[in-house]
């Protein structure tokens, strides 16, 4: 399984935590009808799909990409010790898959320099944070962490009513540490990245924008989450909190892409993950770069 790619003057680095199958396909993506799902089983399983338990094969990932600057960290995963009561895979393990990767990378976290979450969900969080002590601690020691003002602004909200997990342990310690910069979903990092606004899965979700002087690469984060998607892409995800914006942006987003030289590494996609965006009749695949 291909994790490298060299692309330009940047390195970009798979860290995978898991993929398996995750959740029932028509579950997770309740706008998908039988007759959709039939139609297209010939090329979406078994990668993207589990005929036998009928759920849809998700990768969890981040990517780290090395440019001449910096080391940056596109989404944190699952994360060790985290409290998900609802994904019994996750709820407070304690592996060191993810950590491997990140070495295999030839990489420790005293060099990553920035974290990019592209929203604040508890796939993408988790590994901001490592239990010390009884505390949680920022992994990165030496990383500013960015979140997007208006997404970070809209959870607080929601977990004053109703307390929230992955903000508990994931994203108010980086808050408490001084850690994090707070900026808008379109911020220029430098001459290599930027961030794009992708809104709908959440309020201010944003992708990531690597690349000297245009987009030699771009990173997803949950605007999509199966290749189905990028068939349809009309296809709603169960938790998009505005499922028009959502499917407008990911549309948006494909015709922007399509056809084009940028590499897109998507968070989800089962492996290789990484391709060039393929038009396909109404909709659109993902052309996967060769091992």
């Amino acid at each position: 399984m291909r994790t490298t790619f060299d692309i330009k003057d940047m390195t970009i680095h798979r860290i995978v935590e898991d993929e398996y199958g995750f959740t029932p396909i028509k579950e997770f993506l309740p706008s998908l009808t039988d007759a959709t799902l039939q139609e297209n089983l010939s090329w979406l399983a078994p990668a993207g799909y589990d005929a036998t338990s009928g759920n849809v094969v998700l990768c969890f990932q981040s990517y780290v990409v090395k440019t001449p600057h910096h080391n940056i960290l596109v989404d944190a995963c699952i994360g060790n010790d985290k409290n998900f009561p609802n994904r019994p895979a996750w709820h407070k393990k304690n592996d060191n898959t993810w950590m491997q990767a990140l070495k295999v990378a030839g990489l420790t976290v005293e060099d990553i320099d920035f974290v990019m979450c592209t929203h604040l969900h508890g796939d993408h969080v988790g590994w901001n944070t490592r239990l010390e002590n009884g505390r949680w601690v920022p992994t990165f020691p030496k990383a500013r962490y960015l979140f997007s003002r208006k997404e970070y602004t809209y959870w607080s909200e929601v977990h004053e009513k109703t307390p929230l997990d992955q903000i508990s342990d994931s994203v108010l310690p980086i808050i408490e540490a001084n850690r994090a910069e707070l900026v808008s979903s379109d911020h220029e990092l430098n001459d290599h990245i930027r961030l794009m606004s992708t809104p709908g899965h959440t309020p201010d979700h944003f992708a990531v924008c690597a690349g000297r002087g245009g987009d030699a690469a771009v990173f997803t984060g949950d605007l999509v989450h199966s290749p189905i998607q990028a068939r349809y892409p009309e296809l709603v995800m169960r938790v998009d909190t505005d499922r028009a914006q959502a499917v407008a942006t990911r549309r948006g987003f494909f015709e922007r892409y399509c056809d084009t030289d940028t590499v897109c590494c998507t968070m989800h996609f089962p492996s290789p993950s990484v391709g060039h965006i393929k038009r396909w009749g109404d909709g659109f695949r993902l052309e996967y770069l060769a091992d």
